[in-house]
């Protein structure tokens, strides 16, 4: 089930943050880079993040039997460009992939985009991130070529920004 996040949501949504992120990025960041921030700490994260971006974000949740295992986040696009929203993040519990869950949150995402009225979305992926680029690739999504740095922990990774219409 799906449902829009709550206050109540937002420590579970760190600690599910830090579960999918190392689970995702293991086969090519180190151990010492993926334990930084502890899910407690990405917990507060959010409560903090959610406290400044909930008048202009949706973050919304999946739930199976009262347990958190997924979520998304979207906003205004971070390049300024109104007509644009922003996928921030789908994460999911990592036995959760491969289920259907991840198009689900997606294409929920998606249709909230369009109804703020945005024509097109865009995200940023890890370039080294070859699983999610192929999901949003299968998604419709496509590699626009800019690229940002960025650090996980000490580590400098590169960001690949995708976009597709809406």
């Amino acid at each position: 089930m799906l449902r829009p996040a709550g206050a109540d949501d937002l420590i579970a949504v760190g600690a599910l943050h830090q579960r999918s992120r190392a689970a995702a990025y293991a086969p090519f960041l180190s151990r010492e880079a993926l334990a930084e921030p502890a899910p407690t700490a990405l917990g507060h994260y959010w409560r903090e993040r959610w406290s400044h971006e909930r008048a202009d974000h949706v973050l919304t949740v999946a739930e199976r039997d009262g347990q958190l295992i997924g979520f998304s986040y979207v906003g205004p696009d971070d390049q300024g460009d109104p007509s644009t929203g922003l996928l921030h993040a789908v994460h999911l519990e990592p036995a959760e992939q491969g289920h259907g869950l991840g198009r689900m949150l997606m294409a929920d995402a998606l249709a909230g985009m369009r109804s703020r009225g945005w024509q097109a979305a865009a995200l940023w992926v890890l370039r080294l991130n070859r699983p999610a680029r192929r999901f949003y690739e299968r998604g419709g999504w496509r590699p626009t070529g800019v690229t940002q740095p960025d650090l996980i922990g000490a580590t400098p990774v590169v960001l690949l920004r995708y976009r597709r219409g809406l």
